[in-house]
């Protein structure tokens, strides 16, 4: 049978250890690099956004206007969540909201014209702290870290 698993004498986490390194496990190092990422996307950030509300921002403009419930979706947030976002989003100006003329239980968001007009700058951010971010590896290890992410998402 086979399995994508590495041969036991090959697996970096082997069963045998008595020990738990901390440094070697991918809990930790994930949010290690989480808050690295966080620290660059705080000092870069453009309209004093969170990495969720510019996540939300970069959906919605990919995917044009949509209920709240479906943009909670495509970013990965639970109904709260997005719901604050999108609270703070719209006392910035920059997403509007009205009601599903097809089923008045829903609300419809869009972006608003001042980050319809922000995007290309914030595009350009956004970049910049990916490239900032990933820095310390090479444009190959670039690739593969990122293919490597998706696979665990």
């Amino acid at each position: 049978m086979f399995s994508d698993r590495p041969a036991k004498s090959e697996d970096p986490i082997p069963e045998a250890t008595p020990e738990y390194i901390l440094d070697e496990q991918v809990g930790y190092l994930l949010r290690l690099a989480s808050q690295r990422h966080a620290a660059i996307f705080a000092e870069r950030a453009l309209l004093e956004l969170s990495a969720m509300q510019f996540s939300t921002l970069i959906r919605l403009s990919d995917e044009g206007e949509c209920s709240q419930n479906h943009l909670g979706r495509l970013v990965a947030m639970d109904v709260a969540t997005i719901k604050g976002v999108v609270d703070r989003l719209k006392r910035k100006g920059l997403v509007t909201l009205r009601p599903d003329p097809g089923d008045k239980r829903r609300t419809l968001i869009s972006l608003s014209q001042t980050a319809k007009d922000a995007l290309p700058e914030l595009s350009r951010m956004g970049r910049e702290i990916t490239r900032e971010t990933l820095a310390p590896l090479s444009v190959a290890e670039r690739k593969t870290f990122l293919e490597l992410l998706k696979k665990l998402v």
